[in-house]
């Protein structure tokens, strides 16, 4: 039976050998407490930042994809529209509906007629139709 060595003895009982100096941290009494600091304040702050982060990134993927299925209820509408002319790639074409309520697609523009105006768009060389907006000039 072994005697208890006390608290401030640093005796390593599997290697049968006092080891003190060959710790990493101070073992005698005199030696500074080893406090861990607190990081619940760093880590608020970043959860905070990392939060914000994803929800920014999450809003810009949901405004992209809201744009995207506005761009395939509008190829769809134009694809199911009536039509007796092969769009040409490149040009730009007015949709419109009719009195009972089909849609069409015309190359008269709405300044030269009363029809239901929807919208007017463009073909792209993918085929895809693109909505112009005639206040900016440019597509959506």
């Amino acid at each position: 039976m072994t005697k208890k060595k006390p608290d401030q003895v640093v005796y390593n009982e599997e290697k049968g050998r006092y080891d003190a100096a060959l710790t990493p941290y101070a073992t005698n009494l005199g030696a500074p407490a080893i406090v861990t600091g607190d990081v619940t304040t760093w880590k608020n702050t970043n959860i905070n930042k990392v939060n914000h982060q994803f929800k920014t990134e999450y809003e810009d993927l949901k405004a992209k994809y809201e744009a995207m299925m506005e761009q395939f209820e509008y190829n769809n509408l134009i694809y199911s529209a009536k039509f007796s002319f092969e769009p040409i790639v490149g040009e730009t074409y007015h949709l419109y509906r009719s009195k009972d309520g089909n849609p069409f697609l015309s190359l008269i523009s709405p300044e030269e007629c009363h029809w239901d105006f929807v919208g007017t768009f463009h073909l792209n060389t993918d085929k895809v139709w693109l909505k112009i907006d005639k206040n900016k000039k440019e597509y959506e």
